[in-house]
């Protein structure tokens, strides 16, 4: 007994000590996170806040079959031991009846005398009718095994079924809750973060509470049972073996913490990476025109770096838990095999049948304890996913715009009064962007707002809308706080026309229907007619079931402004908001639009925001605004005679406009004073998002990759014979019972341990090392490929942003799922089959053929779930797609959608979407839990078979019953391993289909190759449009160029004018070989410009866009955007800041140059965008300079210097500039009047005046040109 003391206190010492080396192990990659206190998961049990009644009910049934199918194994020990017990009766009885002197007497062995034979004072039974015994036997193992069927079936389809309506409840509860949130919640949110955790954050969820549940309940349960089997058997031995069992649980929790908190981190890296390629794919033609690719796929790896150091932290944490469960469970082994020989032997108190009723009892419930900890895994994954998402969900938004609380005003008058309002963005509180702002703006008129770029101006407008609340003061309506408003219905009654505005991607009369329900299409060509838009629609092939595009992208600027100003006038508001209404449109449309709104405004309370003196000047009241204050107020003229703020204004754009006045002889008044120049501090908002500056990531090969994949095979191929699940226990039987060799195998149990713990922390690391590196390396290719892409190519609806962003994040994470870990596990079960195998048909050939019959079956029902499956899971992907461009759509235009009040309209198309993959989920269930009941089956019935033959090998070939349990247990195993691997079949469906796609992106030819093409050092900068016709790819039935013939010399200044929508923008996306020319040719140097080398091209050209595009850093990343060739120094910064006068306002900001600008500028006014567009494209220094209506954002002072710059800058560069102001394209070398696709006149300013033509009419309709 002393020797047993001694034993128990060895193990116990080397348990612990394995104990403690895995928290340092474990510490060791925890410590970095350990900073981060705040709680990153929730309760598990939260994770089901969403069920309902019925899922609930399916739920508990679906664990009570999980309960009955863990219980079958373990029971079935109960017959496997009497079984064992037959077996060993009747070997017994042939090696006594061996001896001719003994023979069986009515069921008792006797001498031929007749007297009994006795050893060691009892007799022995004889008769055993083993073939019977067992056919009895294989009835239990048959009854069993259909009991598994239908409980393992139920337990499958009902988790899944029940996950997949809580998951759909979670993605409605979370993108409604996500609608009603108020503008300065979105301020602090990308939309790039929020549709990565629509997508790939729910998903963890739904693996944490869908299959993954039941398939722990049946392992719990399978453990349970197979204590209270061994319980049943022998308790003392039973009893040894638990006490060491609370090491295990220890363990457990400590890996359940750290693998949820380190998943938590991965995710917000990947949040993270998502948002870059949001925010990238939907600014593909700056990243485009700028050569910011390389960049930007620099940017996203960044992030996919931190997430791969998380998931390997994560892998290899996984690894020494499952490493230490797997020494504890063979020092437990060990002690049994040891104490079990003595009660065996020695004391007697355990028949052979016990004892391994005992230990397969205790090997049961052991292994199925270890196989629960990857569910532990997804658990913590789901849990870590679910914080932020339910923290949302839990969110109650400042301002609600889907509640049905608020007045509704009976009768609305329209006076609004600002009381002593001070205001500043959430995310950026330190700076004020209204100061004290007290105004009232009377019923029925037109008030103006005037002032420099970020005075208050547009904030003013989101107050009134009430995108945010004032943080003192208030702002009433007709005397009523507009807090105490209802939101839906304040909004209803305001129509906004903004400056840069939002189309959805559907067709134009469903884009005017979302002004107001339920309108007529006589009312919708009524509004259009009164936008001056009706006459470009009906020439387009579908006329209003036109599609406009992702974002209006088929539509020209002109186009999509007379499209949004016709929304708001079908909505027949009482209150109208003009934010610059009408900057985007050419001189004409802007004149008829500009009668159309005067009418639309009688006797509605209008506020019109703009910088162009003809839009203002009949305006009733005119506001001054500066440093967030209104400091002057008046009509036009009392504001001329006071010389303030608004006179400073009206000189610089008299100033500009005068060589005009002259030349159409025009009667108005010439202002000689001269223009006071003053000086204005800019407000400015930031972001709480703090991008880190891009650097260079180390390159890796795909050798990497393999390297580490080899290592894990040949870890592999010996840890898949040390597991104890595998065939040892079938070999060392006999041996204990006959005294052999005991010391032996516990030896080599006790070794085992130290085999083990170190070969699955290698596979840990090694396999989520490479699984890392490929899911980083997918995702970079992915990113890559797209960006590698031709413009065409997004113009694609099925390329949309939100589509491209989802495919991105899931498929990447997809292909993970069935590589990394689970490799080394199919390798694992593999290495068990092949070794099961060959032990098989070395000792009984016969038998092990009949048993291999079965795993057919079993092979079968795995490739029937993988084709099944693989058709729900394209279903799926179709459909998640579907949604993800639903919720980036709605997202991104967000502020559009909340002026508009269609929060409700896109939560419905959502849901909607949602339906889809909801009914294929309900169906794929099924078709799993069938596949999966029957290969779990099939396991039973080959016991039955295979017991029921061994039996009549035994009986009729004296085959010895120790080869029978050997063959058996060894082909059962290599059957388990395969219905284990069978397990991966829906990971490994999913994986295919997501390579599938991901490859077929890597093999696709851009149409427009950026690695070929010309060269050459004296690049001039001429350019020719010869007889260049062009369609967009997505409307090939629209001519948007038809013959454009113009040249332009190096060093000389082109202008494009004419109508909005007539081919000016096109023709410079063709010179920046964003689009190829259906026909003719364009020429740089006299290089055909698809022979030019597309990299070199870009590089020569700089562009400033009427809407500009930031990126979401700072300042000086934006401005040294502008030359990715190389590292833009700051003093090159601050120069280019100082030509585009923008150097003054940024030095006024706290964070100066670091000033985070938001997701696309958002944190910026229009003007201040502007400027940081011109230096970024000034530090280009461009031999071709490009100027989309370049200065169209600016207030008129702004303009006045902005001009003088570019005007500097374009000296010595060959300039195209599309332009509707006149101002700014009277001095060009040569004006070009564009109608149809074609030139129709073209000339100096002089020459065109002189001739009276089509550009002398754009003059001379009575406003700048527009």
């Amino acid at each position: 007994m002393g020797k047993f003391v001694i034993i128990i206190i060895i193990i116990i010492i080397i348990t612990t000590t394995y104990l403690l080396v895995s928290l340092t192990l474990i510490y060791m990659f925890y410590r970095d996170d350990k900073k981060n206190d705040n709680k990153l998961s929730v309760g598990y049990f939260q994770l089901f806040r969403f069920a309902t009644w019925t899922d609930t009910v399916m739920m508990v049934v679906g664990g009570v079959c999980a309960l009955i199918h863990g219980a079958a194994s373990p029971l079935m020990l109960v017959v496997y031991s009497m079984m064992t017990d037959i077996f060993v009766a009747h070997e017994l009885e042939v090696q006594i009846l061996v001896d001719p002197n003994k023979t069986c007497i009515n069921n008792t062995i006797s001498w031929t005398n007749g007297s009994k034979y006795i050893s060691e004072t009892s007799t022995f039974s004889c008769g055993v009718d083993i073939e019977g015994q067992m056919t009895l036997f294989a009835y239990c193992y048959v009854g069993i095994g259909l009991g598994v069927l239908i409980s393992s079936y139920f337990q499958i389809t009902l988790w899944v079924s029940a996950a997949s309506r809580q998951i759909q409840k979670i993605r409605r509860t979370y993108f409604r809750k996500v609608m009603q949130m108020e503008m300065g919640w979105f301020d602090c949110n990308s939309v790039g973060e929020l549709n990565t955790r629509i997508s790939d954050d729910i998903n963890k969820i739904n693996d944490a509470i869908a299959d993954q549940m039941s398939i722990f309940i049946e392992r719990i349960s399978a453990f349970v049972f197979g204590f209270m089997v061994g319980f049943i058997g022998g308790w003392k031995l039973t009893m040894v073996v638990i006490a060491v069992s609370p090491l295990i649980g220890i363990a457990a929790g400590l890996m359940a913490m750290a693998v949820g908190r380190l998943t938590g981190q991965e995710l917000k890296c990947y949040a993270k990476a998502g948002a870059v390629a949001d925010e990238v794919i939907s600014s593909i033609r700056t990243v485009a025109a700028f050569g910011g690719e390389e960049k930007e796929v620099e940017r996203y790896d960044q992030n996919l770096v931190e997430a791969q150091r998380w998931g390997v932290k994560k892998g290899t944490i996984t690894g020494i838990f499952r490493g230490y469960l797997w020494s504890i469970i063979f020092f437990c082994f060990a002690l049994a095999f040891w104490y079990g020989s003595q009660l065996v032997i020695y004391t007697k108190e355990l028949s052979p049948g016990g004892l391994l009723q005992v230990l397969f009892g205790v090997l049961i419930g052991a292994m199925n304890l270890g196989q629960a900890s990857p569910c532990l895994e997804a658990f913590a994954s789901g849990r870590a996913a679910a914080k932020i998402i339910f923290d949302t969900i839990d969110r109650e938004p400042e301002i609600d715009c889907l509640s049905e609380e608020g007045h509704k005003l009976d009768k609305v008058k329209g006076d609004i009064e600002f009381d002593d309002v001070t205001f500043y963005y959430p995310s950026r509180p330190e700076v004020k962007i209204l100061n004290g702002l007290s105004m009232l703006i009377k019923a029925g008129q037109t008030t103006a707002f005037v002032g420099p770029s970020g005075s208050g101006k547009s904030a003013t407008i989101q107050l009134i809308q009430r995108f945010y609340n004032p943080k003192e003061g208030r702002v009433t309506l007709d005397g009523h706080d507009i807090r105490s408003l209802n939101v839906q219905w304040l909004r209803s009654i305001i129509g906004v026309v903004e400056q840069e505005p939002v189309l959805f991607a559907t067709t134009i009369a469903e884009n005017i229907r979302f002004g107001r329900p339920g309108v007529t299409m006589e009312e919708i060509v009524q509004a259009t007619k009164e936008a001056n838009a009706y006459n470009f629609i009906m020439e387009l092939p579908q006329k209003f079931d036109t599609l406009v595009g992702e974002g209006g992208s088929q539509m020209s600027g002109g186009q999509k402004q007379r499209i949004a100003i016709a929304r708001a006038l079908i909505r027949n508001p009482k209150i109208l908001l003009l934010d610059m209404a009408t900057s985007a449109l050419d001189n004409e449309s802007e004149a008829v639009i500009q009668e159309a709104l005067n009418k639309v405004q009688m006797g509605r309370t209008t506020i019109s925001v703009a910088h162009r003196l003809s839009t203002i000047k009949n305006a009733e009241v005119i506001v001054g605004f500066e440093h967030g204050q209104a400091v002057e107020r008046g009509t036009h003229s009392e504001l001329l005679e006071r010389q303030g703020i608004y006179f400073t204004l009206v000189t610089l754009q008299k100033d500009g406009t005068s060589k005009v006045a002259e030349s159409t002889e025009s009667d108005e008044e010439d202002f000689s004073s001269e223009a006071r120049y003053f000086r204005h501090r800019f407000n400015q908002r930031g972001s709480l998002r703090l991008r880190s500056s891009s650097h260079l990531s180390n390159d890796f090969e795909p050798d990497e990759v393999t390297s580490y994949s080899d290592q894990c095979n040949l870890k592999i191929l010996s840890d898949g014979e040390t597991s104890p699940e595998k065939v040892l226990s079938s070999l060392f039987m006999e041996y204990i019972i006959v005294k052999r060799n005991i010391f032996m195998f516990y030896i080599t149990f006790i070794s085992c341990p130290a085999v083990t713990f170190f070969s699955q922390f290698v596979q840990g690391y090694a396999f989520s090392w490479s699984g890392e590196l490929l899911t980083r390396r997918l995702r970079k290719m992915g990113f890559q490929a797209m960006l590698r892409q031709e413009i065409g190519w997004f113009d694609d609806p099925r390329n949309s942003p939100g589509a491209l962003t989802t495919r991105l994040a899931t498929d990447a994470s997809m292909v993970q799922g069935a590589t990394g870990p689970q490799i080394g596990m199919t390798v694992n079960s593999l290495t068990s089959i092949g070794a099961s195998f060959i032990i098989a048909f070395y000792f009984s050939w016969k038998l092990t053929l009949v048993i291999i019959c079965f795993l057919p079956l079993i092979a079968l029902s795995g490739v029937f779930q993988a084709k099944m499956l693989t058709g729900f899971a394209n279903d799926d992907k179709k459909a998640m797609e579907a949604a993800g461009q639903v919720s980036s759509e709605a997202f991104a235009n967000i502020r559009t959608i909340a002026g508009l009040g269609k929060e409700s309209a896109f939560v419905e198309s959502y849901e909607q979407q949602l339906e889809s993959p909801h009914r294929s989920a309900t169906k794929r269930g099924v078709i799993y839990g069938i596949c999966f009941g029957f290969a779990r089956c099939v396991i039973f019935m080959a016991y039955a078979a295979s017991f029921r033959y061994g039996g009549h090998l035994v009986s009729s070939e004296n085959l010895h019953y120790v080869i029978v349990f050997r063959v058996i247990s060894a082909i059962v195993v290599s059957g388990t391993a395969l219905g284990r691997a069978s397990s991966f079949t829906p990971d490994y469906v999913k994986a295919k289909i997501a390579a599938a796609q991901l490859f077929k992106l890597l093999d696709r030819t851009p149409k427009i190759n950026h690695t070929d093409g010309e060269k050459w050092d004296d690049f001039r900068g001429e350019i020719q449009f010869l007889n260049c016709k062009f369609t967009y790819p997505t409307r090939p039935d629209i001519q948007v160029l038809n013959g454009l013939v113009v040249s332009v010399k190096p060093g000389q200044t082109l202008a494009f004018v004419g109508s909005s929508g007539c081919g000016k923008s096109t023709s410079i996306q063709l010179l920046e070989r964003f689009y190829d020319p259906d026909e003719g040719k364009v020429l740089i140097d006299d290089h055909p410009s698809d022979t030019v080398n597309v990299p070199f091209l870009r590089a020569q050209i700089g562009i400033v866009s009427q809407e500009p595009v930031l990126f979401d850093c700072s300042i000086a990343e934006n401005i040294q955007y502008g030359d990715n060739t190389r590292t833009v120094s700051m003093e090159e910064i601050v120069d280019a800041a100082k030509k585009a006068y923008l150097h003054d306002f940024v030095m006024s900001l706290p964070d100066k140059y670091d000033t985070q600008v938001g997701a696309q500028g958002s944190q910026l006014s229009r003007g201040q965008k502007q400027r940081i567009a011109i230096a970024r494209a000034i530090v280009r220094d461009p031999k071709i300079l490009l100027l989309d209506e370049a200065t169209s954002a600016l207030d008129t002072e702004s303009e006045k210097t902005v001009q003088a710059a570019l005007d500097e800058a374009r000296k010595g560069r060959t300039s195209i500039v599309i332009a509707h102001r006149l101002s700014t394209i009277q001095s060009a070398d040569i004006i070009a009047v564009m109608s149809k696709g074609a030139i129709v006149e073209k000339g100096t300013h002089d020459e065109l005046m002189a001739r009276k033509g089509a550009y002398y009419k754009l003059v001379t309709t009575g406003a700048p040109i527009s």
